[in-house]
């Protein structure tokens, strides 16, 4: 197969690191780096015979230690995530998938950003207004589109406000994708809802407990999986590019750690 020399990736995905924080800080990733003079005692007991002095320059191998949860970095939730069955308006309710049922085809398709960055923070994105932000970009959507959503928070990343900015995606306007074939979806927010601190303040006001994670939710009646904590989605068109979000294969798990990049043929 040819491999076209004018192919142009975008980086979509944000670093597991330290010093910048992307979650609440219960959540947040922790890497123990290890030097190549630090190892050596290890490769030692893993080749005996061997000593300390028998290693070029003293040197074996870099390496680190990471704990973090599989919701850390940029990552794809799969439909156990949401809730233990899906399917529910498609005729038959049934366990939901884990991220390595989740089928790879679902994973590098077209991509369709929807461009929500002048919506506020904590706003809960309707079905109406993504049948607008659609007809903005003239395109009509196709079973299996990858639409990832570019909100407020990709410009927070790095900040403070960071779990606490950007819109959200309602229940209605997840199912309105879901409803015409879409089953993967994104967001550069922390979570595809709206914030947990806004969620909180509109049940405080409405009593609705509906309102609890209903974009999340969607799932239940339609299995879907979605990306969080993309990154760059401002430097993407509307349409005309593959996305690739293979998840890490993680038996049984609710959600997997991607690269998840845009791919651009260009003429």
């Amino acid at each position: 197969m040819a491999i076209n020399p004018k192919r142009r990736f975008v980086d979509l995905s944000i670093f597991l690191e330290n010093d910048v924080l992307s979650d609440p800080p219960p959540l947040a990733p922790k890497i123990t780096y290890q030097t190549h003079d630090e190892t050596v005692h290890e490769f030692v007991q893993m080749l005996p015979g061997t000593t300390p002095e028998d290693f070029p320059d003293g040197e074996a191998a870099a390496a680190e230690w990471v704990t973090c949860t599989t919701h850390s970095g940029t990552h794809l939730d799969a439909p156990y995530h949401f809730h233990s069955t899906q399917d529910a308006k498609l005729g038959e309710k049934k366990p939901s998938m884990t991220i390595d049922q989740v089928p790879l085809e679902w994973c590098f398709q077209q991509g369709v950003k929807l461009d929500f960055r002048h919506l506020p923070d904590g706003h809960v994105v309707t079905a109406k207004e993504v049948e607008e932000e659609l007809k903005r970009i003239g395109h009509e959507l196709q079973p299996l589109d990858i639409v990832v959503v570019n909100t407020r928070a990709g410009s927070r990343y790095g900040n403070n406000d960071y779990v606490n900015a950007g819109c959200g995606m309602g229940y209605e306007a997840t199912m309105y994708l879901l409803e015409r074939g879409v089953r993967l979806t994104g967001t550069d927010a922390w979570s595809w809802d709206a914030p947990f601190s806004y969620t909180a303040e509109r049940i405080r006001e409405t009593g609705d407990k509906s309102l609890i994670w209903e974009g999340h939710k969607a799932g239940r009646d339609i299995g879907y999986c979605h990306l969080e904590k993309l990154h760059n989605l401002e430097a993407l068109p509307a349409t005309g590019f593959m996305i690739s979000c293979f998840p890490h294969k993680i038996r049984g798990a609710s959600a997997g750690w991607t690269r998840a990049v845009a791919i651009f043929d260009e003429e």
